[in-house]
């Protein structure tokens, strides 16, 4: 592995950092937890990219610093990954337009879409890079084939992610999709990733009529709401080992507030102490 990776396919973002109504960190289990709402781009960025930094250097000096999970609700951005293209960009607004040095293309960020950036030691963990956009993807599987599989409907829909495009989509009985739900992208330098995922949950699907998602004209990108009752998703709140007991702080009126995010989160603490493992890869053609 290289020691500055890209790995395509999506954005992050956070709130202004001195910001005095943000929480306070919290460390569970060697984990630190933190919520981030109205979060401006490059403030998030700046600050990510600085801990990053801070924990290579720490690490050089035999320090082992805590991972990070930052639950994430931004303000509305679109994104350009190092490489992307500008002619993916096909209406310009007044939606701020911002490069940024994760892989991939271009994105929206905004409001109704949670964003959680994971800030791992891969070598501390025992990932590979490939083990991380993995758990990333499956740990989105499964927490939306859960939501999914619960609706009236059944099994009428389910989440699946593809080899020859990162990120989740939704597919139906017959097997077909129906566009992208969620997107990841990662930047890794010196074996620590920044960046993460973004899946939308209650977003104004309008918002990617102005790109190609994720540069790939005409895909349809969906939403939870669509296919879910979210407020109906049961919430870690009422489980004896809740994720505000654990440190995350929930928000009133955005993301942090919902099941499925709590779900998620859980699933990704799970996924970075060792209590779930990878399953194996599949191809496309197989649910």
């Amino acid at each position: 592995m290289t020691s500055n990776n890209i790995v395509p396919n999506m954005t992050p973002n956070t709130s202004t950092i001195d910001d005095p109504t943000l929480p306070a960190d919290c460390t569970s289990n060697n984990l630190i937890l933190r919520s981030l709402i109205n979060a401006d781009y490059q403030d998030t960025h700046n600050e990510m990219l600085q801990i990053t930094l801070d924990r290579i250097d720490k690490k050089r000096q035999g320090i082992i610093t805590p991972d990070q999970l930052w639950v994430v609700e931004h303000n509305d951005v679109y994104t350009l990954g190092q490489a992307g293209k500008e002619e993916h960009i096909l209406q310009r607004g007044t939606t701020p337009i911002i490069h940024t040095d994760r892989g991939g293309q271009v994105t929206w960020h905004g409001t109704g879409q949670l964003v959680v950036y994971w800030l791992i030691d891969l070598q501390n963990t025992g990932w590979s890079v490939r083990d991380l956009v993995s758990h990333a993807e499956q740990s989105i599987e499964d927490v939306l084939n859960k939501a999914l599989s619960s609706q009236p409907s059944g099994q009428e829909f389910y989440a699946k992610s593809r080899r020859d495009a990162p990120g989740v989509y939704i597919y139906n009985q017959d097997d077909v999709m129906l566009g992208k739900i969620a997107s990841l992208g990662f930047k890794i330098k010196h074996g620590f990733s920044y960046h993460g995922i973004a899946l939308n949950l209650n977003c104004d699907l309008a918002v990617f009529n102005s790109i190609n998602p994720c540069g790939y004209a005409g895909m349809q990108m969906l939403k939870l709401a669509d296919f879910v009752d979210l407020d109906k998703v049961p919430s870690a709140a009422s489980h004896p080992d809740n994720l505000s007991q654990q440190g995350l702080q929930i928000i009133e009126g955005s993301v942090s507030e919902l099941g499925i995010t709590h779900q998620l989160i859980k699933n990704i603490m799970q996924r970075e102490s060792g209590d779930i493992a990878l399953r194996a890869l599949q191809s496309n053609n197989e649910k």
